[in-house]
């Protein structure tokens, strides 16, 4: 007598239920469209940075610390009003922040909304 398996086997066959590759032009257009946004998305990155250090020096604006090109990437650019979509060319909602003070000032805000019982995350 054989015993007979009722448990679905692991192993999916190719082209076959849920999950099955998309078809190959399906899946060229849709890597295309992502190759295009995380391109686009870091030139938008790379254009804000470059231009707040352009305008505001390679310092930070708060505990005024000093970078040169061997430290310049703990240099970070903080967007005053949280969108980091708002780049305005005159740098008006951006400030140079070196990483601890970047990191300070978004926990400082978390830490200020708990305390208040403000902006409740549940």
């Amino acid at each position: 007598m054989v015993t007979r398996r009722f448990r679905p086997s692991r192993h999916r066959r190719a082209g076959k239920g849920p999950g099955s590759p998309a078809e190959p032009a399906e899946k060229a257009k849709l890597d295309e469209v992502i190759r295009e946004a995380r391109t686009s998305a870091l030139a938008r990155r790379q254009g804000y940075r470059e231009r707040s250090l352009e305008l505001h020096g390679w310092i930070c604006a708060k505990c005024a610390r000093e970078f040169d090109a061997s430290n310049l990437h703990l240099l970070t650019v903080h967007h005053k009003d949280g969108n980091h979509d708002h780049n305005p060319p005159d740098g008006s909602n951006w400030e140079n922040l070196c990483a601890y003070c970047h990191e300070d000032e978004h926990s400082r805000n978390l830490l200020a909304d708990y305390l208040s019982g403000g902006k409740d995350d549940r």
